[in-house]
């Protein structure tokens, strides 16, 4: 008997313990937000987040209000709805809640690499350099000599046989801009290397092409992989492909690229400063690739799509495009020379940009994450005020509270190229929520801390795109009547949405 006590006593504090890991005494404290830790133990609520966030958030919403902490996986997330109130979640001391720890974890359990202290500082850093401003302009330059290559180089083998080409219009779209932002960033075939410069370029089409039908393997297990719920198969299948990028990547065979650029390049050099091991190197490599080409490609798909569901829209722009090249001295003809499309063009496109944003606001839905670092007060807009526990998490849904909130954006599931232009042509950002302006009105990039830092290059890539599309080409929905199809739920959370079907488009040549 004296030996069963302190052996039912231990296996008494094993349950309890395990009871406590489960959230099973997690309580709502006097000052906290609403408490709704699902029928699950640990698990909570994450089956039916997963099936489909938006409706999950808005039934959270709908039975709580604007703030709300939910269980999910054993984490406590504190939802903050009110768009009003943004600004005490984005401008909230990295202190209190943090976005590099949730980073660290997703790019290890997703990409195999281990990141280190100084990672955001030096993204930032070298962002800035590279992707804004002057660097930029190289990138779009860049950019521009790519799609041409991708997209034009039949151009001047055109005969008097024009025929349609038939092909799906978010494959089209995900490949070209996937390939296109690849050359860029990581470096074209040298002329020398082959028996001339053609040959390069067309070495350079067949690699970018292959890596592509990789790359859209990998990103189809993603959502899975993020959650980490991913099949035996689908793990093996994973590890192929994080394995095969760490190779196509690799700052050895980076080095027998040219133009490579200077943002990758400030990327390897900075870690291997920081003696950094190369194959971890490699690893970063396929993190960036990632990051940089896995949205822009299915955004452009969303644009050119209502574009030619809204024929009105399709015309605004067109006469644009148009009237941009034709203030540039630059002429589209047969046998001519190609345009030359640069960053100052693309300065002169406020319908363009206006049809870009509420694109995007139909169809990005990141959700933005920090780790609560310390024990703080969240300070509402209306005074409201709530407690957050130390070691919880906060986030943000945009998508349903600001993208297709009514009040802010009447119409929300309407495509309206014109929503983000004033009268007199210039961008348009005032809005307004209960008579109060609302500063974060279209949330695509993410906001604060976690804000794309190259959004300024993504939105250029898809602006050229679609520029020549315009410019170049004829084309049209084979079936103009198919209904615009439904997004893909699993995908919920991870940046710009991508559809359940494709939809089949043909288009050819203008000339």
């Amino acid at each position: 008997m004296g030996l069963l006590l302190p052996i039912l006593a231990c296996i008494l504090a094993s349950v309890i313990g395990g009871l406590y890991l489960l959230g099973v005494f997690r309580r709502r404290l006097p000052g906290e937000p609403p408490l709704d830790k699902g029928i699950i133990p640990w698990l909570g609520h994450v089956l039916e987040f997963r099936r489909d966030t938006l409706k999950f958030i808005e039934r959270m919403q709908k039975k709580h209000g604007d703030v709300f902490t939910i269980q999910l996986g054993g984490f406590y997330i504190t939802f903050l709805q009110d768009p009003l109130s943004f600004g005490a979640f984005v401008k909230e001391s990295r202190e209190k809640l943090d976005f590099s720890k949730f980073a660290k974890a997703l790019v290890r359990k997703v990409f195999g690499y281990v990141a280190e202290e100084e990672e955001h500082h030096l993204l930032q850093v070298t962002s800035n350099k590279h992707l804004k401003g002057d660097g930029l302009k190289l990138m779009t330059e860049a950019m521009m000599d790519n799609l041409q290559t991708l997209m034009l180089h039949r151009v001047g083998s055109v005969s008097d046989q024009n025929p349609w080409i038939e092909d799906g219009l978010f494959m089209y779209s995900y490949n070209i801009l996937f390939r296109g932002g690849y050359l860029s960033l990581y470096g074209n075939t040298p002329a020398e290397s082959e028996e001339s410069e053609e040959k390069a370029k067309e070495k350079d089409r067949a690699e970018s092409q292959a890596l592509f039908c990789e790359f859209r393997k990998y990103d189809q297990l993603f959502p899975n992989l993020a959650y980490g719920v991913v099949t035996p198969t689908e793990r093996i299948e994973a590890k192929r492909l994080m394995g095969k990028f760490w190779n196509a990547l690799s700052v050895q065979k980076m080095m027998a690229k040219n133009n490579i650029s200077g943002w990758i390049r400030d990327m390897q050099q900075a870690r291997h400063e920081w003696g950094m091991n190369t194959s971890m190197i490699d690893r970063y490599m396929f993190v960036l690739l990632w990051a940089s080409q896995g949205n822009t490609g299915p955004s452009s798909f969303w644009l050119l799509l209502y574009l030619m569901k809204h024929p009105e829209a399709l015309e605004a722009v067109k006469e644009e495009v148009d009237r941009v090249v034709k203030e540039s001295g630059q002429e589209i003809r047969r046998g001519g020379p190609l345009i030359n499309l640069t960053h100052e063009m693309l300065l002169r496109t406020p319908v363009l940009d206006s049809a870009l944003d509420e694109s995007l606001r139909l169809t990005a839905a990141p959700l933005l994450t920090r780790a609560v670092l310390e024990d703080m007060t969240l300070k509402m807009a209306d005074g409201r005020e709530y407690f957050i526990r130390k070691g919880d998490r906060m986030a943000m849904f945009p998508y349903s509270a600001v993208h297709i909130d009514p009040e802010i954006h009447p119409d929300p599931h309407s495509f309206k190229y014109d929503r983000f232009l004033n009268p007199d042509g210039s961008k348009k950002t005032d809005f307004y929520k209960q008579g109060k302006k609302v500063r974060y009105y279209n949330m695509p990039w993410g906001a604060g801390v976690s804000m794309c830092p190259g959004r300024f290059f993504a939105s250029n890539e898809m602006k050229q795109f679609v520029f020549l599309m315009l410019a170049y080409f004829e084309f049209e929905l084979k079936n103009p009547d198919e209904n615009i199809p439904e997004i893909d739920y699993r995908r919920w959370g991870f940046g710009s949405m991508q559809p359940v079907k494709d939809v089949q488009f043909r288009y050819r040549l203008r000339f």
